[in-house]
């Protein structure tokens, strides 16, 4: 009876995105900088969604598109070159698509976006929502009315939060870890939600509100406690050269949700979102950049080094027989030169 379900369910705002890098420093007023590099490509919302389905997980998608050239463009990539179910979407009349240009220098970025309010609510999207195995929920001060729809059918919450401009962080928006299987925040978010002072006085304090409790950090990697099993993981990230962090964070929740749901050990499952985070940062834009198995499988192909060999030896075991095509990465100028 489950093979019929989505594997996950993902509601929230698209974007088209304008990535600029190469820019050395970021522009001040009345000054022109010519820059190396462009791409572009969905974000938003659709970062979370390309990724889950270049891992071979049937993902559905509730969002609103704009009628007009960035809407249809994003459609087309979404359904037609990525997989993803769109039955759940809406087009909205002379609604615009939103449209943020990224300003990337200095290993940050700056965002500059064009958009008004969705005419839809994710609730209004969501409806009742089908039977999944999970979702990835964004969570927000207020609640959405879906997410404990979801929950309440069996489907697995694997949530993340954002940056609180108020900077208050409201205990209040823990209270919805209660519908929860995961939460992913990153360590300054998981620090000040929980008045800790690290990241893993931040992790016991989240593990004793939701079964699996993942704390990201950057450079440092992530760490990881799962009750369900009684496991505790840290992991170190990958050293790469970053060209644009977009859709990281997407990145590693879409790759920690794949191996969960492959049922692999918690070490396993925080080395892969890390590998796959890592892959993603090498390229432009948030959505196109996902590795998808394709990419995790070229990296494992090429690798050298006997210490991650050895790090990431249950890869061999975990890839796929069919890895898939070559994944599309965003059109961006110059080319990218193929190896």
């Amino acid at each position: 009876m489950d093979d019929d379900r989505p594997d996950v369910l993902l509601t929230g705002l698209l974007f088209y995105d304008l990535v600029l890098t190469g820019l050395g420093k970021p522009p001040t007023p009345g000054e022109e900088i010519w820059t190396a590099g462009m791409g572009c490509g969905p974000g938003g919302i659709a970062n979370l969604a390309v990724a889950t389905a270049r891992f071979g997980l049937r993902t559905s998608l509730a969002t609103v598109f704009g009628d007009d050239f960035y809407g249809e463009y994003c459609r087309d990539v979404l359904c037609d070159q990525e997989d993803i179910d769109l039955s759940l979407s809406r087009t909205a009349d002379g609604w615009p698509t939103p449209v943020t240009v990224s300003l990337a220098a200095d290993h940050d970025r700056a965002l500059v976006t064009h958009g008004q309010e969705p005419p839809y609510s994710q609730d209004a999207l969501m409806g009742d929502p089908p039977e999944a195995r999970t979702a990835l929920v964004h969570i927000e001060a207020e609640p959405r009315e879906w997410i404990a729809k979801a929950a309440a059918n069996g489907t697995h919450v694997y949530a993340d939060v954002g940056w609180d401009p108020t900077q208050e962080w409201s205990r209040d928006l823990l209270d919805q870890l209660a519908l929860c299987h995961a939460f992913l925040p990153n360590e300054t978010e998981a620090m000040a939600y929980t008045r800790t002072d690290s990241a893993v006085a931040a992790l016991g304090t989240l593990a004793e509100l939701v079964p699996v409790a993942v704390v990201t950090r950057g450079g440092d990697g992530a760490v990881a406690v799962d009750q369900t099993t009684g496991e505790y993981a840290e992991v170190p990230a990958l050293d790469v050269d970053v060209l644009d962090a977009t859709g990281a964070g997407d990145v590693f929740g879409a790759s920690f949700v794949t191996a969960s749901l492959g049922g692999w050990p918690l070490a396993e499952r925080l080395r892969f979102a890390v590998l796959a985070a890592g892959l993603s940062v090498q390229h432009h834009g948030g959505a196109l950049a996902a590795p998808g198995w394709y990419g995790v499988d070229r990296w494992w192909r090429s690798l050298t080094d006997p210490g991650l060999k050895k790090t990431y030896g249950f890869l061999a075991d975990r890839l796929p027989a069919d890895v898939g095509p070559p994944v599309h990465h965003a059109p961006v100028t110059p080319p990218a030169r193929h190896h």
